[in-house]
């Protein structure tokens, strides 16, 4: 049997009415988890597919969704999971790379516009309510098979499937045992659309320990009003999202150690965690364990840890991203000095470190590089290391811009902005001219609350003296435009390529 199902599955039998999922009103139990996977599982051996094909899952962030990725790896097939709110152009788009042999449709879509078999919801329904539970466990997804397949944004072209296997992923599960310690107690959030690999942080460890998964799931997410009750009832013990989601549940007053006092655990990833952001939160939760986590999709969700403690806070400014996996190498591509220390690109390899993407052998030979016989991925994230291995994230390098000459990272812009009392946040970008040069940077920028009333030409100005005293003048944004709030993609992260369409359309 396939090891993390083995896991699942000797939970479901010592403890089969424990909770393993719960979103408001619904809740589902690891009985109910194994035994209706089983049912999916022979349903999908039944159809004959072709061996190792993958199959798209599309829906939300519902249980039966857990239920067909399950049912999918017994039977043989990694998943691709696919959300419900993407356009049909992206589900087009995934279909043509992947050549999947079937999807699992849990949603009320019925035209998808291709021409691979569709199993409706309905039908699905029924088979989970089936009497057909027998599979052949021997054609389980196997060590080195591809247990899931996670598509990257394609906002920039056709997107890109991330393979990651069972050993990738079981090495990532063993990791996080040991950092954060996830047990049967553990009641971890689920808040990340199924599509974003962040929520494999909570999904597989959570279930491979018997925790149960406390869901935020997207609808509730939309309405503010539906978010602050979600929210201040949770029964999670470990809070596991982007910093941006975090920072928009800050909004709500009640939010904090005395209304939740068995939320002792927070766990970030996805984009860089700021100062103030950590700073708010060791004062609203007083006692609690904050980690931040660095890692792309094709590193299977994280590499790199560290807990921010007030010791830390006093140290840096901006924030270390933490120390690498024990088990992973890494190297330092393209390394310029800069501010007395070296900074280069981060190549890592290792045991989480994806097969490449797949049926897409060029994207797969540029960022994937073989280094004396060991496989090296290209992060595309600057680095710097301190002399104990600490690492310190400085942007990405398409991020990077350059402007009358200087080279600029826009991130580390943000970064200054953010240490500021008057910033809460703020997103950074480049303005082009007719001959695609970059022009002017402006910077979009969410004031703290008590700065909210004040004359904008005046904060304009007592930020950009305040930025002076230790930014460069090239790096000062020529622009600063106060909003409401700034744009979040559907994965909870501030959507810069948005605003930088916005301002250049």
């Amino acid at each position: 049997m396939n090891k993390i199902i083995d896991r699942i599955t000797r939970i479901a039998q010592t403890n089969p009415d424990k909770v393993c999922y719960h979103n408001g009103d619904v809740t589902a139990t690891y009985r109910d988890l194994d035994s209706q996977s089983d049912k999916i599982a022979s349903f999908i051996q039944e159809k004959f597919l072709p061996q190792g094909s993958p199959i798209i899952i599309f829906g939300g962030q519902q249980f039966e969704m857990l239920v067909m990725f399950l049912g999918a790896i017994k039977s043989g097939h990694a998943y691709i999971p696919v959300d419900d709110g993407s356009d049909s152009d992206r589900i087009k788009q995934i279909n043509n790379v992947a050549k999947p042999s079937l999807v699992l449709n849990w949603s009320d879509k019925d035209d998808f516009g291709i021409e691979t078999p569709i199993i409706a919801k309905d039908e699905l329904a029924s088979v989970m309510n089936s009497d057909h539970d027998t599979y052949d466990a021997t054609l389980s997804v196997g060590p080195d098979d591809n247990f899931y397949i996670i598509f990257t944004s394609g906002t920039t072209g056709t997107p890109k499937g991330v393979q990651i296997s069972t050993n990738n992923l079981l090495d990532f599960v063993d990791w996080v045992d040991a950092e954060y310690k996830y047990t049967s107690q553990t009641h971890v959030m689920l808040q990340a659309p199924f599509s974003f690999d962040l929520s494999v942080f909570s999904i597989y460890p959570g279930l491979t320990n018997g925790a149960t998964l406390e869901v935020l799931d997207k609808e509730t997410a939309k309405n503010l009003a539906k978010l602050q009750q979600a929210i201040i009832n949770t029964e999670a013990t470990t809070w596991i999202s982007t910093p941006s989601f975090f920072e928009m549940c800050l909004f709500f007053k009640d939010f904090n150690s005395e209304t939740l006092p068995n939320l002792k655990k927070f766990i970030f990833c996805g984009e860089e965690l700021t100062h103030v952001t950590a700073d708010k939160l060791l004062k609203r939760f007083e006692g609690a364990e904050l980690y931040n986590t660095y890692g792309p999709t094709e590193n299977t969700v994280a590499i790199t840890s560290i807990q921010i403690t007030p010791q830390i806070l006093d140290l840096f400014d901006r924030l270390p991203i933490g120390y690498l996996k024990k088990n992973m190498e890494h190297k330092l591509a393209n390394v310029e000095e800069k501010d007395g220390e070296k900074v280069g690109e981060l190549l890592v390899s290792g045991p989480d470190v994806s097969k490449g993407y797949l049926n897409n052998p060029v994207q797969t030979e540029k960022a994937f590089e073989s280094i004396e016989g060991k496989t090296f991925y290209h992060t595309g994230d600057m680095v710097s290391e301190n002399e104990d291995g600490l690492l310190f994230y400085k942007g990405r390098t398409d991020f990077q811009i350059k402007m009358h000459g200087y080279r600029i990272e826009l991130e580390e812009v943000d970064s200054l902005l953010s240490n500021l009392e008057e910033v809460k946040q703020s997103c950074t970008v480049p303005l082009y001219n007719s001959k695609k040069q970059v022009n002017k940077i402006i910077a979009h920028i969410v004031l703290d609350e008590k700065y909210q009333d004040v004359d904008e030409k005046e904060m304009s100005r007592q930020i950009k003296e305040e930025l002076k005293q230790n930014t460069m003048e090239y790096m000062i944004p020529n622009i600063l435009k106060f909003v409401k709030q700034l744009p979040i993609s559907k994965n909870g992260k501030i959507d810069r390529k948005a605003l930088i369409g916005e301002v250049n359309a």
